[in-house]
This record gives C-alpha cells, sequence and structure tokens, in this order.
C-alpha cells in the first residue's frame, strides 16, 4: 500500500474514532415548549423560562413556542411533535385518564415536569352588556375561548353548573384571547372567558380601551363547581387589579403545569428541572408577576399526572418528595 493511501486510512480512523467517543451531549440537543396565544401569560413566562434554561443547561437549545392553548398542546405532545408544553393542570388529568374531551382517546405519554403558578378563570363582560355576575350570562353573545382550549374547558364547566350550554347563548364565537378582546372592542361580542394568570395583557388593554366588567361566581355555584370538579379551587381577585375594576371578584382557579413527552431522557428533564428552580424562577419573577408564584414549595400542587423520571429525581434530591 502506497504511504499517501496509508496516511488517507489512518486519517479517517482517527475522525471514525473521535466521532464515535464524542459524548452525545457534546451536540446541541433542541427542546421546545408549546405555550400558549401571545396574548396570554404562557407566551411571555414560557420565552423567559427558554432563554433561562439555554443559558444554564450546557448544550441543550431551549425555545417556546406559540400555541393554540393547553387541549391543543397536549395533542402535540401525544404525536411526538414538540417535546414539552404549558398546560391547565384539569387538562393534563383528562387527557391522561381519556376523560371529557379526550374520552376514548387517552395521552399516556405525557409525564410532569413541575406546577408553575394558579390559573384564574377570568370572565370578562362590556361595562354596558349587563352581565355583573354568572347568573346574567344567559342570552348574551359569548366567547369561550378557542375551540379545545382550557379556557373553554373551564367555560363548559361552569356552564353545567349553572344548567347552562352553548344553546343558551345568542351567539358563540371561538377565538384566543386577543381575538376575543377585539371582539369586545367592536360590540360583537358581549362576554369572553379568558383562563390565565392575573393580570392578563389582554384583559389589561381591553379595560383601558373599553369598560369591562369582571363577572363574578356567587357562592352557592362556587362551592357547586368545586363539589362537580374537585381540581377547582376558589379564587378572589382584589379590586383594581384591571382600569376601572374596583370591586372584588369571585371566581375559580386551577394550575398552570409544565409537561413533557416521557420520551425525552432523563437526563435532559433532570437538567431543565434543576435549572427552573436554581435560575430559572427567579428570572420568570424579575419578568412577570405570575413569575413571583412559581415556587419550588408548589412545585406539586395539583400534580394528578405521573412525574417524568428526571423531574422526580430532582424533587427526591431536595427532599420536596420522599
Amino acid at each position: 500500500m502506497k504511504k499517501g493511501r496509508i496516511l488517507t486510512v489512518f486519517a479517517i480512523s482517527l475522525v471514525v474514532a473521535f466521532v464515535f467517543s464524542t459524548p452525545a451531549l457534546a451536540r446541541p440537543e433542541f427542546f421546545a415548549i408549546a405555550t400558549g396565544g401571545t396574548g396570554g401569560t404562557y407566551y411571555p413566562l414560557g420565552g423567559v423560562l427558554a432563554q433561562a434554561l439555554s443559558k444554564n443547561v450546557p448544550k441543550v437549545i431551549v425555545t417556546a413556542q406559540s400555541g393554540n392553548a393547553s387541549v391543543a398542546n397536549c395533542n402535540l405532545i401525544k404525536e411526538h411533535e414538540i417535546e414539552s408544553a404549558f398546560v391547565q393542570n384539569n387538562v393534563a388529568f383528562a387527557a391522561y385518564k381519556g376523560r371529557a374531551q379526550f374520552k376514548g382517546n387517552p395521552i399516556q405519554n405525557i409525564r410532569g415536569i413541575a406546577s408553575l403558578y394558579p390559573e384564574t378563570i377570568q370572565i370578562v363582560a362590556r361595562a354596558d352588556a349587563g352581565v355583573k355576575t354568572t347568573d346574567d350570562m344567559k342570552g348574551k353573545r359569548l366567547v369561550p375561548g378557542d375551540r379545545g382550549s382550557g379556557a373553554e374547558v373551564d367555560c363548559k364547566s361552569i356552564l353545567k353548573s349553572h344548567g347552562l350550554n352553548y344553546k343558551d347563548f345568542k351567539s358563540v364565537d371561538w377565538l384566543s384571547f386577543s381575538g376575543a378582546s377585539q371582539r369586545l372592542k367592536d360590540k360583537q361580542a358581549d362576554l369572553a372567558f379568558i383562563t390565565a394568570g392575573w393580570p392578563t395583557a389582554s384583559i389589561t388593554e381591553l379595560a383601558t380601551q373599553t369598560g369591562v366588567n369582571l363577572v363574578s361566581i356567587k357562592e352557592d355555584h362556587v362551592k357547586k363547581l368545586i363539589k362537580m370538579f374537585p381540581f377547582y379551587s376558589k379564587i378572589v381577585i382584589p379590586a383594581n387589579t384591571y382600569p376601572g375594576v374596583g370591586k372584588d371578584t369571585t371566581t375559580i382557579t386551577t394550575m398552570a403545569q409544565w409537561i413533557v413527552d416521557e420520551k425525552v431522557s432523563e437526563k435532559t428533564v433532570y437538567l431543565l428541572t434543576k435549572a427552573l428552580w436554581e435560575g430559572g424562577s427567579a428570572t420568570m419573577a424579575n419578568a412577570h408577576a405570575k413569575g413571583k408564584e412559581v415556587t419550588l414549595e408548589t412545585a406539586l400542587n395539583g400534580m394528578a399526572i405521573p412525574l417524568h423520571p428526571g423531574a422526580e429525581k430532582y424533587y427526591r434530591e431536595k427532599g420536596v418528595l420522599k
């Protein structure tokens, strides 16, 4: 064999040996978070978290993508089209168990990373629509949220507890947070359901430009709702949270959760969970009011689906999970 060919074979052997000896994490891993519409809370918090995780987890590039809310996000994970997502805990539970809109079609590859913050069901009505409590809703023009969204799930729950359905309304239009806000501004709708941490950007903007009411749920209906759907709890939105809304508003809340495809490696999820609680949550707190409610102490609140082994490992190390 000629000397040149010997050197070439030797060089190729060195390259092959180098490639196969390079650790997997030496090559960048891409990891995405499906959030929600741009007018809600998922979108800004997801973007902040993605930046913090990319900075603090070596060789993992995290991105946040605008999504179509909880139900759609669960379906993305089912089809392995995205690695993780923000969803409501009641939707995650229904998806895993194959209940409600997932009846007969459970999504059993979803796993939990963390509960993040309470998500409040906010019913917003034009001030001139005559809707002060949920008893005043019947016959109005309704926006229940996007089709299949967590907001629509909450709307249906509240309607059911009041003995109502969509047929009891003058019109029903399925729209995102920002679309609902525009429809109210244009006087083409009377009330809309928005499930998000407060203050919510789209409601603040709407309240600034158009007179609105936050619609209260009366105490007897709150008790009935919690009995029917135990993943809800009562919450009061303080007066002056939004411009022109000078009274406390009684409503219900769920938890926003970060879920992940079970196929993501234990090592990656462990590192992401660690980065969430060792820097990421502080960054979220500095960026958004709801970020202040993202705490390790409440990381497992409302977690009704199995944890991912990577997240479980971290919580056991920290004593959060015994």
